[in-house]
């Protein structure tokens, strides 16, 4: 697609969201560890939308999309695709509008969230992930006129999580401080892309860096090739948020823009985050949620010195599998 052709959102549709949003989605905090200070030689600001409504960031682009929709557009129901995220977004943006919700899900998603999405009234689709076409599995319910709410890949998705760049701004501000980068977990796109637009305009000065896991890495190697890519079939990893198949047309064309680099973290150091977040800030974060802090804690992206927020994306994690990872090793 030519770059010139995609609608991407700016500052004003940003603003826009948080109107929407006033009153639905909560005012997350901008915590301080003075541990971590220390460890890593700068300030370091989070973001955690840990505690946002439905446990991750995901509510503010489903409400946003769904509330711009037309009275006729949301009587006919709203279907989805995700690895559970986005599906407890879009299924409590759907209840809280007391509308139908259909959301395909792969069937290896963590049970906490499978749970929720049915909690919340929305219908499951199961499919596998490594071998299903997200849009056919959700082409029934699109051709009966259900309209489609995109993990991603939309304006006013990408406007919605811009909102989580606008509290930034402001709420650093009021803690006296000037952040010189904010780090970002990044899947499709749709969060960094959003928080680049708010932190950029606001902040011309400061770096917005994506962080997503290795192999899975579609973001970081289309800037380095100058178009999407996709990632390599065959692998998995512990984030299970952050595995989508490649950049979305319009996350990618505000990244481009915007977004001063994106790095990879493995499995391990996400863990060794999630650990720190526990230990150090007593949160709960899922391991896709945690990667910014994991750049930090590895050193790819360096920071002594530096004041930085990091965005803690998500906290919805099965408790089996958070056990193992924070247990002693």
């Amino acid at each position: 697609m030519d770059a010139t052709a995609i609608a991407v959102p700016g500052i004003d549709d940003v603003r826009a969201a948080a109107r929407r949003l006033a009153g639905v989605a909560v005012v997350t905090p901008l915590l301080e560890s003075a541990e971590v200070n220390e460890r890593l030689g700068g300030r370091i600001l989070f973001k955690a939308e840990t505690l946002q409504r439905t446990g991750s960031f995901k509510i503010r682009g489903a409400y946003n999309k769904i509330a711009a929709l037309g009275p006729e557009e949301r009587a006919r129901g709203v279907v989805a695709f995700s690895s559970g995220n986005h599906a407890q977004g879009v299924a409590e943006a759907a209840r809280l509008f007391g509308i139908r919700a259909v959301i395909a899900m792969p069937a290896d998603a963590p049970r906490v969230k499978l749970d929720r999405v049915r909690a919340m009234g929305a219908e499951i689709v199961p499919f596998d992930r490594f071998r299903d076409d997200r849009m056919t599995v959700v082409r029934p319910w699109l051709d009966t006129g259900m309209v489609l709410v995109p993990p991603y890949d939309d304006p006013l998705i990408v406007a919605g999580q811009g909102t989580t760049g606008l509290e930034i701004v402001g709420q650093a501000r009021a803690a006296g401080a000037e952040p010189d980068m904010v780090v970002v977990p990044c899947g499709g796109g749709g969060l960094t892309a959003g928080v680049a637009i708010a932190v950029t305009d606001a902040l011309p000065g400061a770096a917005v860096w994506g962080v997503e896991p290795e192999d899975f890495d579609d973001t970081r190697r289309s800037l380095a090739e100058g178009r999407r890519v996709a990632n390599r079939p065959g692998n998995s990893s512990i984030c299970d948020a952050l595995l989508t198949p490649e950049p979305g047309a319009v996350t990618f064309e505000v990244i481009r823009r915007k977004v001063a680099g994106v790095v990879a973290v493995s499995d391990a150091e996400a863990a060794a985050a999630v650990r720190e977040a526990m230990l150090s800030m007593k949160l709960v974060v899922e391991p896709g949620g945690a990667v910014g802090l994991a750049a930090l804690l590895s050193g790819r992206i360096a920071v002594a010195g530096r004041t930085v927020v990091v965005v803690l994306s998500g906290g919805n994690v099965d408790p089996a599998a958070y056990a193992r990872i924070v247990a002693p090793e």
